[in-house]
């Protein structure tokens, strides 16, 4: 359960329209959603179920078309300019897939720290300082002096993590983080997000495709035509297990708890499995309780 006096982002009713001439797609459809301080959570879709949108409206990139967006109690677009750019550059970073939107390539790993600290009374040293003690945290110092195009694609990413942490957000957005790099760096890219989740009490959200990778945090989030529809909660079981070996070789299969999620005017969505399992085939169905349980049944 949420602790309702530690929520950080508060989604209500979220819903953004994307009209282009005579075509009008529906990109959130009334989204609700909570995030608890210090939360790493993964969100999970299809492409076009609206994942991207949602994390651009939480990095205050885009306005809803109506609904309310809370961080730290307060309505994010009421905020004027001035403050909405603050609150890009104080309270939230941003990763991304593609390393080219993440780093300037004609910028060292630590040219594209430092650029991002001018600026704020520091000295030269001491931010040179500072950005080679975010790239030690991500664990490639070593590259300090080279450039975007002489790493790795998982070095890239740790230097765009370490970029994203220049100005001490409280909130770290990563969409789709791993797509671009294979399984081993994957994990291990997984693995500094928990780290610095656990270290330094970030709330990270992470938008991804690997199933593997979201079974790993403890709430998952399905988002299936603009709305939350599913959530997983990891069982206790399987989190102490995790804790206490270090490692998943050894554990089951059944890591989450799956829960479908009523929006607030109580309304459920299911979802293709579910209706497929169950032979639901049209938009009619019955709804009866049943010794303390709501009983779905085809017409």
């Amino acid at each position: 359960m949420l602790d309702e006096k530690n929520i950080l982002i508060r989604c209500d009713g979220l819903v953004k329209i994307y009209q282009s001439e005579d075509i009008e797609v529906m990109a959130l459809q009334g989204l609700d959603l909570q995030v608890e301080r210090g939360e790493m959570l993964a969100i999970i879709g299809k492409s076009g179920s609206g994942k991207s949108t949602l994390m651009n409206m939480l990095g205050g990139l885009e306005q809803p078309t109506a609904g309310k967006l809370f961080v730290n109690g307060e309505d994010l677009f009421l905020k004027n300019e001035q403050e909405m750019t603050r609150y890009r550059k104080e309270q939230v970073g941003f990763v991304r897939q593609m390393s080219t939107r993440n780093l300037l390539p004609y910028l060292t790993a630590a040219e594209n720290i430092e650029v991002l600290l001018d600026g704020k009374g520091k000295g030269r040293k001491q931010v040179r300082e500072q950005a080679l003690d975010l790239l030690a945290q991500v664990g490639i110092l070593h590259k300090k002096d080279a450039y975007p195009g002489q790493m790795s694609g998982g070095e890239q990413q740790r230097a765009a993590i370490a970029a994203a942490l220049a100005n001490g957000p409280e909130i770290l957005l990563a969409d789709e983080p791993t797509g671009a790099v294979d399984t081993k760096t994957s994990g291990e890219i997984f693995d500094l997000f928990r780290r610095l989740n656990e270290e330094l009490g970030l709330t990270i959200l992470i938008v991804t495709h690997d199933m593997k990778l979201a079974g790993r945090v403890n709430r998952v989030l399905m988002i299936s035509d603009g709305k939350i529809s599913t959530e997983k909660i990891m069982r206790e079981d399987y989190r102490r297990a995790l804790e206490a070996l270090e490692t998943e070789s050894s554990l089951g299969q059944r890591t989450h708890e799956e829960y479908s999620v009523l929006d607030q005017a109580g309304r459920l969505q299911l979802n293709e499995e579910i209706l497929s399992q169950a032979g639901i085939d049209s938009r009619r169905v019955k709804v009866e309780v049943v010794d303390g349980k709501v009983v779905i049944t085809k017409e």
